[in-house]
């Protein structure tokens, strides 16, 4: 896949990737985006919790997937920056002729996506697709050169589809990516949850802070996305409780992963 020119950095222009970035604990980030991440914070420290613990959520629902499922195929839908165990470093440990194909509408995370791709195995491919998920053909059009669509795949939409304030299109933007799939695909989706006043705040001081608005859901609206799946168990949980290594903490994010019958 070909890269766009260099992105222009806005450093005084806080920015979604950079932030959950900053809150992940990682160094790709600028004053703008810490101040916008601190805002939140002030009001539901457990933002950062969060970030953590969505990425143990991805490890642990990739290593299933990979080591237990047999899936060989990643589609990951609104990857953001790198940091640590990304989706192609998982699944490629326990089978490194596994492909994975990130999509992202950032032009800033093409440019990460540089330094990821080199880090794939010699086996296995990782190739990173210039979309937004507003557009599910485009996207499948481009996957469909790195992945062989007669085969399962794992679709991934992890934590980003409340950038859409519309419920009835991210169905849609699901169901159309499904779709596409063959029986034994399976689908990975989390998403922050209006369940508490502390989360609806912190989203709050996010728009306020000059972040992009982020629409929490319901749990019920979470798992009306996976209709016509198998959820695989423990069924939509809050993330932290699916198939926990240790004592699970409460999280305003539920998720869950289900397979195509």
């Amino acid at each position: 896949m070909a890269f766009t020119d260099e992105p222009e950095l806005q450093t005084d222009v806080p920015h979604a990737a950079r932030i959950w970035n900053y809150w992940m604990g990682g160094k790709d980030n600028f004053a703008a985006d810490r101040a916008a991440g601190d805002a939140v914070e002030q009001v539901y420290p457990e933002i950062v919790l969060m970030a953590k613990q969505s990425r143990q959520f991805l490890i642990r629902a990739v290593h299933h997937l990979a080591a237990e499922a047999g899936i060989r195929q990643f589609l990951d839908i609104g990857t953001g920056l790198p940091t640590m165990q990304n989706t192609h470093q998982v699944a490629q440990a326990v089978a490194p002729e596994t492909r994975v194909v990130y999509v992202d509408n950032d032009p800033l995370v093409l440019v990460h996506a540089r330094a990821l791709m080199a880090d794939s195995t010699q086996d296995g491919r990782t190739v990173h697709v210039h979309a937004d998920y507003h557009d599910p053909e485009k996207i499948l059009a481009a996957a469909r050169e790195v992945l062989d669509f007669d085969r399962p795949v794992a679709v991934m939409f992890m934590g980003v589809l409340g950038y859409e304030p519309d419920l009835g299109e991210v169905a849609s933007i699901v169901d159309r990516t499904m779709a596409a799939t063959p029986p034994g695909s399976h689908l990975v989706l989390w998403d922050g949850t209006n369940t508490t006043p502390a989360v609806v705040e912190g989203a709050e001081r996010l728009a306020q802070n000059g972040g992009v608005p982020y629409i929490l859901r319901s749990p019920d609206e979470i798992g009306g996305l996976f209709h016509g799946l198998d959820l695989l168990d423990p069924g939509l949980v809050q993330i932290t409780e699916w198939r926990p290594q240790g004592k699970p903490e409460w999280l305003d994010a539920y998720g869950a992963v289900a397979r195509k019958p």
